[in-house]
């Protein structure tokens, strides 16, 4: 069986939620992309996906399948474009969306330089930190940052993102360096935090004894708005728990310093995300690819 096409179907399965709904919009019969899945995962020696007659669930080894998955048929999907007929130059238009402020930081000055690579191409890009519903809304590719909930929208990781718990040098030598998490618990620090009207609602992520816990410090500050908080952390006024893509231009200047690096979680992720990945539109591989490729270059987050 033609490796690829197990791939192609595994992909289909998850974008669309089932084997009856991918096998419909092939236009064969269920059992054919059952059969594939079962090869897939035979050949694998792995389960890839839990089923049932009511849902369709990724296990761990899935997800982690589905990125790569997603890469590779993006990947070839280009290659094949660049070459076809009408291919080589990319054209017209691409909705996107990005979270505010990673948004204005990091996705909004790339557009200048990615429609000077490709004149015919133009963008409407919208930054909200609300959740867009990409298929509803019509847009063609969200930027988001953090864990990504279970969804049949495809994603491609662009870049790592740590989270750091992070001070001014003057705050340190006037308070003190943490040694462990749960000191910010005991009120011995000013702890610049979310309100809990914002997103973050699950607190500063920290690894403790081997595992990931979530710790809601107390402060006498805090704000709906992380820009906020990143220029009251930058005078001195207490801790904060912020993203690299924040602070890496800081910390490298010297203007913060990070604390508590033993206990620091594990990185999540900055995805594109895609509401599908068949025939997805050249100008939309090549805005992806521009993404990664400019998140890679040396020294691009410590600028500034």
């Amino acid at each position: 069986m033609d490796r690829l096409k197990q791939l192609e179907t595994f992909a289909a399965v998850v974008q669309r939620g089932s084997l009856s709904a991918a096998a419909q919009a092939e236009g064969v019969a269920p059992a054919v992309i059952g059969r594939r899945i079962d090869a897939l995962e035979e050949r694998l020696g792995v389960k890839l996906m839990v089923r049932t007659t009511r849902r369709l669930s990724l296990t761990h080894e899935g997800s982690a399948f589905l990125e790569d998955c997603t890469r590779i048929l993006a990947d070839i999907a280009s290659a094949e474009a660049s070459v076809s007929a009408g291919g080589v130059k990319a054209s017209g238009h691409v909705r996107i969306t990005a979270p505010g402020g990673f948004g204005r930081r990091h996705v909004a000055p790339l557009v200048p330089g990615f429609l000077a690579q490709h004149p015919e191409v133009s963008i409407s890009l919208n930054l909200s930190d609300r959740v867009i519903d990409l298929v509803n809304e019509g847009y063609d590719c969200a930027v988001r940052v953090g864990d990504l909930p279970d969804s049949s929208l495809i994603s491609v990781r662009l870049a790592d993102n740590r989270r750091l718990c992070v001070a001014a040098p003057a705050y340190l030598a006037r308070a003190g360096v943490p040694q462990h998490p749960l000191e910010l618990m005991r009120g011995g620090h000013e702890c610049l935090t979310l309100s809990s009207e914002a997103s973050q609602s699950r607190g500063w992520a920290f690894t403790i004894d081997g595992e990931v816990q979530h710790l809601r410090p107390p402060g006498r500050l805090d704000c709906t708005d992380g820009q906020v908080l990143h220029a009251w952390c930058l005078a001195g006024l207490g801790l904060a728990w912020r993203s690299t893509w924040e602070v890496e231009a800081d910390l490298a200047a010297g203007r913060l310093a990070s604390v508590l690096d033993a206990h620091a979680a594990p990185p999540n992720g900055i995805y594109a995300v895609l509401p599908h990945v068949r025939h997805l539109p050249l100008r939309v591989r090549l805005w992806i690819d521009f993404l990664k490729h400019s998140y890679a270059t040396p020294g691009y987050w410590t600028a500034g």
